[in-house]
This record gives C-alpha cells, structure tokens and sequence, in this order.
C-alpha cells in the first residue's frame, strides 16, 4: 500500500488502509434504521422550512455526515473541498508553507509536530503549542481549513505566529519565513560510532529507506559501527504496511501485529520475514526512542521490537492510539471520502496500546528542552481525547499519570545541558547507553 504522506494531512490519524465503497456494502445496512432516517428527514425539512436565513442544500449534507461521524471518534471524519485538497497536496509531497502538522482542538490550532529540517522547526515552534493568531489576526474558533490556507504561501515571504505554550505564562510571538516543504521520511547520520536513523512519519518506501540507511551507516563506520538509535519520536503514524516492514528489518520469526475488526473473519495477523528477510542490523543492539508525539504505525514498531525483545524502548510514554481507519471515497472523482475505525491492532503479546500507548523499558524525560516538564505535565494523549475507543482491558487511570511525576535520577537543567553542548537529552542519553554496553574491541576501535 503506498500511502504517501497521508498522516501529515490527517494529523493523528494513522494506520490507514484505502477501501472503495460499495453499493453491496451499503445495503447491507439494517433495514430497522429506517426510521432514524425519517427523523433526519424531518430535522432537514424543519431548517429548510424555518431556518431565519435560506440554507443551502449541500451545506446541509455535509454538516449532517460531519455529525455522524464525529459522534464515533476522534478518528473518524468527512473529508471533501478543502480537507480533501489539503490531502491531495500531502499526498504530492511539494507545497510552500511552514512544515507544520496541525490539529483542531476546542476551536484552537494546535501543533501535532513541526516537521524535521522545516522552517517552523527552525524557527522554534514545538510540539503541543497552539496558534492563537497569525498576523496579528485571531483564528480561534475558526477552521482548520482556512488556518492551513493562511499559513501557506509563497517561498520566502513571513508569517507572525502568535504562540501559546504550555511552561510560559504569556503568549509570545514567533516569525517564520515560507520555504518549499519537501517532506523526508527517513533520515541517518553516525555519531561517535552509533547510527540514528529518524523517521519522521510512515510514508511510501519508509521500510526500504531505513534498509538504504543500515546499509550507509555500516559503509561510514567502516566495520565499527556499535549500535542503532531508531528515533520514532514525534512521528504520528502512516501506513500499515511500512510500519511492518521497518519491524521486519529487525525481527526473523514471530508476529509483527494483527488486526482485529468486528467481524472475526476480517482479521489479520503480518508476520516477520513476510517482506524483509533476515535481520539486517543483526548483532548490534537497537534503541527505539518515542515520546507522547509517537502514534499508531510509530506504536506498532515500538510494540513488536519490545515485545520481541530486539529492541530497548526508551522514552516517554507514546500516545496511545490503536485504532485503524479505512478511508471510502464516496464518488468515482475521488473528490470526497470518509474515515472511519474499522479496527484495532495488537503488538505480538496481544497488548492492545488504545489509551495507555507504549511504556519505554528505561523512561527518559527531554531534560534538554526548559519547556518540557510543564508541558509533559499537560500533554494531551489517546486517553484525552473525548469519544476515545475504550481499551478492552480497564486502564489503571493512577499508572497513566505516573510517567508526568518527575524522576530524581535526572535533574540537571537545561541551561546545565546547554552549557555542555546537549541540544537533544534523550538521544544523548540514548547514544551513551549504547556506547556503555559496546564490546571492549569495539570500544579500542573507537
């Protein structure tokens, strides 16, 4: 399934699998909701009839499928006009703008993640701020539609953004300059002998693209490399078959994840060896690091590396979202479509991580970033969001909150780290990890 760049578009959305709509499907819908439909009806012809001002008729259609839809889950959503372009132009992977993956929240614009190397990255903009205004011009309560519009434009023109963060008590302004957004999925570079490959979101090729990176980083070290950092962080999902087969990389035998709907005979189990043979980073250890921003496709890596044992998991708890979305379109142009949860997925042991994500082997908060404390403290996850699918087994409410407590075994600040030329403390810490555990030969080679 080439799913380019789908999640960027949707935000959070993850795991998605393209599904034609059919009539035969559609009919077979119970026949006992006819009456609901009457009543449907009547709500329509008391607006048409009564409404202080006219309405019109496709206004109408749509807000009443957007209704239904977001009475499901936060997943679950219209797409047509506007949504639908914003779609098509991620899918293309070119466009001018900022580099922002953005969400609606209680009528605020709220950063899912800056994308790596982009003009908001580099202009300070992070993960679970909010946009209260653009230009001066305040865009709460507005659409997310229009937000995007305003935000892209033309290479090398500026927006003021007006910033809410989490940890300051006042908003304060940021200026980003446009830039031609090319999205990179994958990226790799060696550092002191460990390779980190960052996958920014589950696109098309991700899996042979991490494959390309193992095999560059051998060729750099030249026989030494020590070890992989796999950074998941900020990574909101993608397509499900990426995800299996960046996990196939690393595993030889066992499953991967399956995929269970409602009907039992849909369900789906994928397997290691299924696209990627053998173990192509075989006898070096592996991090895998992920953070609250780390959703679905990110989760079923982290889950099946964990699980398998292949992998350390470091980081802070992910957001917990295990839900998979079909997305139908609704017409033979392919100009409007729905989302809808078809599924859950599961990691190897059966662990479903629907609201309580994926909890690191070694919790390792960003001591880096002056901001991250507060802001982990007020975090918003799976389990926060309203309409929320319900995971099967009862989440303990009193362990989903342990990872915002701080741990005392890390508490040097961010100007101390800064002082010391840290800029990113868990991938440090990461890096360290793996350089403590190298064999003494490797070491002497260092």
């Amino acid at each position: 399934m080439k799913l380019a760049k789908l999640l960027r578009a949707t935000a959070l959305v993850s795991v998605v699998a393209l599904v034609p709509a059919t009539t035969a499907g559609l009919a077979a819908v119970d026949g006992r909701s006819a009456s609901q439909f009457e009543r449907l009806g009547m709500v329509y012809q008391l607006v048409k009839m009564r409404y202080v001002e006219k309405v019109d008729d496709e206004k109408l259609e749509d807000g009443a499928i957007e209704g239904m839809l977001s009475s499901l889950d936060p997943h679950s959503s219209y797409l047509s006009g506007a949504s639908m372009q914003r779609l098509n132009t991620m899918i293309d992977g070119n466009y001018s703008g900022l580099g922002l993956s953005v969400v609606m929240d209680d009528g605020a614009v709220k950063v899912v993640a800056p994308m790596k190397g982009s003009p908001a990255e580099a202009a300070g903009v992070k993960a679970g701020d909010y946009i209260t205004h653009l230009d001066g011009k305040l865009i709460y309560g507005g659409e997310l539609d229009d937000a995007v519009a305003q935000m892209r434009g033309e290479a090398g023109t500026k927006i003021r953004l007006t910033i809410f963060r989490s940890g300051r008590n006042e908003p304060f302004d940021v200026t980003v300059t446009r830039g031609v957004i090319k999205l990179e999925p994958v990226t790799w570079e060696l550092k002191d002998g460990i390779g980190v490959i960052s996958v920014n979101e589950f696109g098309a090729d991700v899996g042979s693209d991490v494959a390309k990176g193992i095999a560059d980083l051998k060729k750099q070290a030249g026989g030494s490399l020590v070890g992989i950092v796999l950074d998941l962080r900020q990574n909101p999902g993608g397509s499900l078959d990426e995800a299996v087969a960046l996990s196939d990389i690393f595993l030889t035998k066992g499953d991967i994840v399956s995929q269970r709907g409602r009907d039992p005979r849909e369900d789906e189990y994928f397997k290691a060896e299924s696209m990627v043979p053998g173990d192509l980073a075989k006898g070096l250890p592996v991090i895998v690091l992920i953070d609250a921003g780390s959703a679905s496709a990110s989760e079923i890596v982290a889950g099946a590396l964990q699980d398998q044992r292949r992998a350390v998991i470091m980081g802070e708890r992910s957001f917990g979202k295990g839900s998979v979305q079909s997305l139908f379109f609704l017409d033979s142009t392919r100009t409007s479509a729905v989302k809808i949860t078809t599924a859950r997925y599961y990691t190897p042991l059966g662990r479903s991580v629907q609201e309580g994500g994926i909890v690191p082997d070694i919790a390792v908060p960003q001591l880096s970033d002056p901001d991250a404390r507060r802001r982990s403290e007020l975090s918003i996850r799976e389990s926060d969001l309203r309409r929320h699918l319900v995971n099967e087994v009862a989440m303990d409410d009193k362990k989903l909150e342990a990872d915002r407590q701080a741990d005392p075994r890390f508490k040097m600040t961010a100007e101390e780290l800064q002082a010391k030329g840290i800029k990113d403390f868990q991938l440090y810490y990461a890096i360290q990890t793996l350089r403590r555990t190298a064999p003494p030969a490797m070491a002497k080679k260092r």
